[in-house]
């Protein structure tokens, strides 16, 4: 008998660890019953590029189109029979395009076939015989969680059964009949840790694994392992057995995308196959089954032979368990991984791109709902323009780093549609991968004769006073200061050129002819057309930003030029089109926003002087890169060639692209032996309609002399079709005789 000291001594100590168990016990359940009934996944934003649009008339090469369907990691077959796959013939293809939910409609899985005539689609046959059919838009990033989890959730339902059936055969063949633990599997595994004398073999069964991942930390110790077996045991009494399942399905690891965590059975679909669930074949959900008990290690494309091992004894274990049939087991064994090369659909990373679609959703969006709520985001991105963009920027820098005084030399790009203002593509340096400091958005570099348009656009809104025509002094100018100093522009050649026209000024990028337009036309109210052409950024009312002496970036750049290319309408550049929730409604939608600026005729005439920079001007060189595509633009050269430039458009494109090192250090490179060359290489891939720069009613061309800017005839050797305002036309006329043709004539035949 204990004596009765000692039970009064111990009593109390008892009690209040009998009521400390209780309350940790009540508190692991309050835990586990209301977080895991919620299942609150932090699930990411997804990315998508545009869909590509199949219609007949549209404009395709057979290669693109490849190209395309690479990205989306369509398996290239002979016969077409289930989404994902397609076969490309010699003018022909036939695609099966899966089921995708996009912002307007759930689209249903659809097989259709096109035929294409000289790079344009000549037919395209489909089930229900729509004129337009769209292939679902490449994922092109994503916005993840802090701790850079990315998932896709699936439903039960929507998991292959097979696919259960493994898994369950594989991790916890008891799992039907367990309450959360498994006391045989403690005990094999108790024997085999005493035989090697540490942790080395756990016995968790799927719901422990399932409390490990969701809630604990992956330590290996006992009081670890113990809470994870109550809560495993907790869990039990509150979930069934169909909803731990599912739990587990959404939460386990199964592989790394450089920084971005794979997790779920329903995203590890999408990384290896890109495919649904349902759209897998045995083998390949056997495959991701294997990948559960170490997806480093079985990695399908770094391990394909050990992956292929452990898939097929997944196949063998599904058998002995009674899941699956011999002959279906031998017969999925004998095909291949299923994953393919890992193209660059698989690893492709589009970070400059996304850094815009990020600070644009933050007007709308929370940071932690973008990163939570799983959200689509779909964009105006074109996986084909960007690749060009790309490999032309690296070209030249591949090309100057050859160089040693280029060795660190710097580049930026930004595409859009001229009509609409929809970013296509964005290159933030020359590592098009790198995901830090994006030159395009943050690299605000002095833009040089870039800002000149704005000037002369100025000047041109007064037609009354300035014509195309008009003659303006090139002579050598100075201006004096308020702070009582001097500024003496100097031309890029060193030289002073009299009096010119204006036309010709803007086109030769003439320094002294600008800055002195621009003192008589105000700096007030050049600074008013610029902040008209849609620049934000606060710019001082100095002489020098005539000639550009204003630091922006590429991508103010862009919207500036974006107004000119629009035909004098202001269009917020916009990268996004919609945002969707996960059942399919949309959240937010970002139509076209237009609004005019500045009159048809005065756009008309200085995108007709942007024509001749590209004729006889600064981006002549365009005459031999891309002769017969009318395109119009403008090069920028900063001083000590800091910086080279070159901003320009067609009908259905435009683009800016800057080249400059970051210690601001001269490139030895003219906005035409530098930015305009990568330029010419993206256009010449990429762009399909020429300018055609269409005069409105009240504009009038007429013949002027070249030199004078004297109204003249069509039969005079100096004369040149320029476009006026009616009213604003040259008021003399001279005429040329016979003599005065054979004069011109000899006279040009000797020079």
């Amino acid at each position: 008998m204990i004596p009765k000291f000692v039970t009064k001594r111990w009593m109390t100590p008892l009690l209040i660890l009998i009521a400390i168990a209780i309350g940790i016990l009540f508190y692991l359940d309050s835990i586990v019953n209301s977080t895991f009934k919620d299942k609150q996944w932090s699930v990411a934003s997804t990315v998508y590029a545009r869909p590509l649009e199949i219609y007949e008339g549209l404009p395709l090469s057979l290669t693109d189109l490849k190209k395309e369907m690479t990205l989306l990691g369509y398996d290239f077959v002979g016969d077409v029979k289930q989404p994902g796959q397609a076969f490309i013939g010699q003018n022909q293809a036939t695609i099966f395009i899966p089921k995708f939910q996009f912002s307007d409609e759930l689209a249903p899985a659809q097989k259709i076939k096109i035929t294409l005539n000289n790079g344009i689609i000549s037919t395209l046959e489909s089930k229900d015989n729509k004129p337009l059919v769209r292939l679902q838009p490449l994922v092109i990033g994503g916005i993840y969680p802090s701790h850079n989890e990315d998932r896709l959730l699936v439903q039960l339902s929507d998991v292959p059964v097979s696919l259960q059936e493994m898994l369950v055969a594989v991790e916890d063949k008891d799992f039907y009949n367990h309450a959360g633990i498994s006391l045989r599997g403690i005990g094999r595994a108790m024997i085999a840790n005493i035989k090697k004398g540490e942790l080395s073999q756990g016995a968790s069964t799927l719901t422990q694994q399932l409390i490990k991942n969701y809630y604990l930390t992956p330590e290996r110790t006992l009081i670890r392992k113990a809470q994870e077996a109550l809560m495993a045991m907790l869990l039990e009494l509150h979930a069934s057995k169909a909803d731990i399942l599912e739990g587990y399905i959404n939460e386990i690891y199964l592989g790394q995308d450089g920084p971005r965590a794979i997790h779920g059975f329903g995203l590890a679909s999408q990384y290896y196959f890109k495919k649904s669930l349902n759209d897998l074949s045995l083998s390949q959900q056997a495959l991701l089954v294997a990948l559960v008990r170490g997806a480093s290690y079985y990695n399908p494309w770094r391990n394909p032979e050990r992956a292929l091992k452990r898939r097929n004894l997944i196949l063998d274990i599904a058998v002995q368990e009674n899941y699956l049939d011999a002959s279906q087991a031998e017969e999925a064994k004998k095909t291949p991984l299923g994953v393919g090369e890992r193209n660059a659909g698989s690893n492709k990373r589009y970070p400059a791109y996304l850094d815009l679609v990020r600070r644009q959703l933050q007007n709308d969006y929370k940071a932690e709902d973008l990163s939570s709520d799983g959200l689509s985001i779909f964009t105006h991105f074109d996986p084909l323009i960007q690749e060009t963009a790309e490999s032309s920027l690296v070209k030249m820098m591949t090309k100057q780093k050859k160089s040693d005084a280029n060795a660190n030399l710097q580049g930026a790009v930004v595409i859009s549609q001229p009509n609409t203002g929809a970013v296509t593509a964005i290159v933030g340096g020359s590592d098009t991968q790198y995901a830090g400091f994006n030159r395009a958005i943050d690299a605000r570099r002095q833009i040089g004769s870039l800002m000149k348009p704005a000037v002369y656009l100025t000047a041109l809104e007064q037609s009354d006073k300035y014509t195309l025509a008009t003659k303006i002094s090139d002579a050598a100018y100075q201006q004096k200061l308020a702070n009582g100093k001097s500024w003496s522009p100097k031309n890029y050649d060193l030289k002073d050129h009299g009096d010119v026209l204006l036309y010709k000024a803007l086109a030769r990028s003439y320094n002294q002819a600008t800055a002195r337009l621009g003192n008589e036309l105000g700096l007030e109210n050049i600074l008013s057309t610029i902040k008209r052409l849609g620049v934000d950024a606060d710019i001082p009312a100095l002489p020098a930003i005539t000639l550009g002496a204003a630091e922006l970036s590429p991508l103010e750049v862009a919207q500036m030029y974006q107004t000119i290319s629009s035909g004098g309408f202001y269009t917020p550049l916009l990268a996004i089109r919609a945002v969707v929730d996960p059942n399919g409604e949309v959240l937010t939608s970002y139509p076209i926003d237009i609004e005019k600026r500045f009159s048809a005729s005065s756009i008309y005439i200085l995108r007709h002087a942007l024509q001749a920079v590209t004729h006889e001007g600064s981006a002549k060189a365009l005459q031999w890169l891309m002769p017969d595509f009318a395109v119009a633009g403008k090069t920028g050269t900063t001083n000590n060639l800091r910086d080279s430039w070159f901003a320009g458009f067609s009908d259905d494109m435009q683009a800016v692209v800057w080249l400059g090192r970051d210690d601001n250090k001269s490139t030895g490179l003219t906005g035409s032996s530098g930015a305009l060359r990568v330029w010419a290489d993206i256009f010449k891939a990429r762009a399909q309609q020429p300018l055609q720069n269409i005069p409105p009613k009240n504009i009038t061309i007429n013949w002027v002399d070249s030199e004078t800017g004297v109204g003249s005839q069509d039969e005079c050797g100096n004369a040149i079709p320029l476009p006026f305002v009616k009213g604003s036309e040259p008021k003399q006329e001279i005429s040329c005789t016979t003599t005065d043709k054979v004069f011109d004539w000899f006279r040009n035949l000797t020079n």
